[in-house]
This record gives structure tokens, C-alpha cells and sequence, in this order.
């Protein structure tokens, strides 16, 4: 369990810092009337992960938040979803989780890997070229959560 100074600071970085980002965005485009598209960071996590209360609660609460704002922002002609990565083979990843648990965690994956940067921004570029996508999540997690 987080002591409420680590859940504050997850909160703000990744719950709060992406309605800030999100609501400077969405202004601006509906007072100069731009449409497009505006993609959130999710994870799998926002479904629950054991030792990831904080986390987990931020990436639910900007999965709602794109729910909500696909509804409120579609008739500017806004687009709003995101994406949901799983396991991605980055340097944090590697730092935060040993190797004995990240063995277990790729054995979890049907794919048995982890995900790579460059698929993560393919399914945001799904996204922006798919003009009827729009209030959803998009998961990228090798079948992790099937």
C-alpha cells in the first residue's frame, strides 16, 4: 500500500498532468474550432496490478477521462481515445522490475515478449489515421489481458 505523499505524486504525474496537457489541448481547438485528435496514455494497469494502487487508480481515472471527453468534444470534431500498453521493453521496465519478475511477467504474455516502443506508436498512429475510432482504449499487451 502507498503512504499518501507516493500516491499524491503518482496522481499528479500521471492522472492530473494528463488533464492538464488534455484540457490546454481541447480548449484551444474548440475556441479556434481545429479538429483532431487527442490520444491518451493508458496502461493495462488501469484494470488493477498488485503493489500499483496509485497507478493503477490514474490510468482508470484517464481511460474515464477519455471516455468523458469523447462524449463532450465529438460535436467540435474531436476525437478523443488512448492507448493501454502492456510489458514494454524499456529501460524503466528493466530498472523496476527484477529479472526474476520480469521472466514471470513475459511467461504471463500469450506472445512470450514484451512489447517494443515502436508498436506502442503504431497503435497511436492507428488512431490518428482511423477516423471512426474514438471514445475507446486501445490495448497493446501481447494477448496480456485476454
Amino acid at each position: 500500500m502507498h503512504g499518501l505523499e507516493e500516491w499524491d505524486k503518482v496522481i499528479s504525474s500521471n492522472l492530473t498532468s494528463v488533464f492538464l496537457v488534455s484540457r490546454r489541448v481541447a480548449e484551444k481547438m474548440v475556441r479556434t474550432r481545429t479538429k483532431g485528435v487527442i490520444v491518451n496514455i493508458s496502461s493495462i494497469s488501469a484494470k488493477g496490478n498488485v503493489g500499483q494502487s496509485a497507478y493503477s487508480a490514474a490510468k482508470a481515472g484517464v481511460e474515464a477521462m477519455t471516455a468523458v471527453w469523447a462524449k463532450e468534444l465529438a460535436p467540435y470534431g474531436i476525437r478523443v481515445a488512448a492507448v493501454a500498453p502492456g510489458f514494454v521493453g524499456t529501460d524503466s521496465t528493466r530498472t523496476v522490475l527484477s529479472e526474476s519478475v520480469l521472466a514471470e511477467t513475459i511467461s504471463r504474455v500469450p506472445l512470450r515478449r514484451l512489447g517494443e516502443a515502436g508498436e506502442i506508436a503504431k497503435a497511436v498512429m492507428f488512431i490518428l489515421d482511423n477516423d471512426f475510432f474514438h471514445g475507446k482504449v486501445l490495448s497493446v499487451d501481447g494477448g496480456l489481458r485476454i
